[in-house]
């Protein structure tokens, strides 16, 4: 089992940044004049609007992420509403990870939360000590783009995780190897990085508030209540991660497509076209590399902000387009719950696998999934020679 780091071992050395409510941060850098006056990130008009991200003062009203625009107003009545801008929060990330590549090649940041994790182990000869290369970036990152984030230094992502938690919007932080522990010991278990929600609510259910007190229990008798997620939920509160800071441009092995839906709709044959060429995407993709799919993920964004995912299990492998849609498509019957209409739809194949046909039991050589197979071949060599467009299926052109 993982355990934390103890003194006298050779540790890792993690480097947190924390950006503090990072699409308000980005909004001020370009209108200063909203410094220091309560905002609100949602997007604009209908009941149904929901909080994307709010800056302190907004918090401290009493505004949430998540919560309904409306009662977000009546919370904080002076706040700015500004509606989302994910491109330009997107732009800001790329601009934060060069001012952190000169001090590892072990980065790995959110897409859009200003989040950063920074593997120094093993650089001190030429960083200096972690704590000292934390401040310096941090620094840059002041002077360069105008940010001012937190930092945490520990031997794990999770415990520097939690330290940027309690020293935001601003401060520092660091934790000394074997004391990581006593250090989550008095913090309450929500700053706890990977105790979800349901977790939380169970554990108020037993009085448990704090970390400390969940680690007093054990394993053995958080079992009772978790089952398997019991060791889960001990590792975390005794700060015991040993999970990796991946390399920056590391390739994912997962296959993605997305579709903006232009204007928003809610109409489902719409949104099924997009859907199918989503899948013709990832589905060529996957023959390219010899790959098939045995799991896919639906994402989707209604136009309140609000989003979706779904994902399924596909057994055996599929390669076909055909195969593929009929998954995706009862994903998005599972998730599109909502009567409210979609912004954008996000399809990937997470952990792609060797492709093999499957040959059907007591049918003749040639069977239906091989057809489907050799159909696709066919798509693929007529695309390859006359280009995407020679073959497209009806739902396709309706649209």
């Amino acid at each position: 089992m993982a355990r934390s780091c103890t003194v006298g071992e050779s540790c890792r050395q993690i480097i947190h940044l924390n950006i503090a409510d990072f699409a308000v941060a980005v909004e001020r850098i370009g209108n200063p004049d909203l410094a220091s006056r309560p905002v609100i990130i949602a997007p604009a008009g209908g009941q149904r609007a929901r909080v994307y991200d709010m800056s302190e003062e907004a918090y401290q009203a009493g505004v949430r992420k998540g919560m309904p625009l409306y009662r977000a107003r009546r919370r904080c009545r002076d706040a700015e509403v500004l509606a989302p801008h994910p491109a330009r929060y997107e732009r800001a990330m790329a601009r934060l990870l060069p001012q952190v590549l000169p001090y590892s090649p072990l980065i790995e940041s959110g897409e859009m939360d200003g989040h950063v994790f920074v593997d120094v182990t093993g650089t001190g000869r030429i960083n200096g000590p972690a704590r000292d290369a934390a401040s310096r970036i941090s620094t840059q990152i002041r002077q360069h783009l105008g940010f001012s984030p937190a930092w945490a230094v520990a031997s794990s992502k999770l415990v520097a995780k939690a330290a940027t938690r309690i020293v935001k919007p601003a401060g520092h932080y660091w934790v000394d190897p074997g004391q990581e522990a006593a250090f989550l010991a008095s913090l309450p278990v929500d700053l706890i990085p990977g105790i979800g929600a349901d977790d939380l609510v169970r554990l108020g259910e037993f009085n448990l508030r704090t970390a400390g007190q969940v680690a007093s229990l054990g394993i053995d008798q958080l079992e009772e209540v978790f089952g398997r997620r019991a060791g889960r939920i001990f590792n975390a509160v005794c700060g015991i991660d040993s999970s990796p800071v991946a390399p920056l441009g590391q390739k994912s092995s997962s296959v993605e497509a997305s579709s903006a839906l232009g204007g928003d709709t809610h109409f489902v044959s719409v949104v099924e076209a997009v859907l199918y060429m989503l899948v013709e995407k990832i589905g060529t993709e996957l023959r390219k590399r010899d790959r098939a799919a045995r799991s896919l993920v639906i994402t989707i964004d209604y136009v309140d902000g609000r989003r979706c995912f779904r994902q399924t299990g596909i057994d055996p492998p599929a390669v076909d387009d055909i195969t593929l849609f009929e998954v995706s498509a009862r994903l998005l019957r599972k998730a599109w719950v909502r009567r409210v209409r979609l912004a954008n739809v996000y399809l990937s194949c997470p952990g792609p696998v060797a492709f093999q046909v499957q040959k059907e039991l007591f049918r003749e050589p040639g069977g239906f999934a091989e057809k489907r197979v050799a159909l696709m071949d066919a798509v693929d060599r007529i695309r390859q020679r006359f280009g995407t467009g020679a073959v497209c299926t009806g739902r396709v052109m309706a649209r």
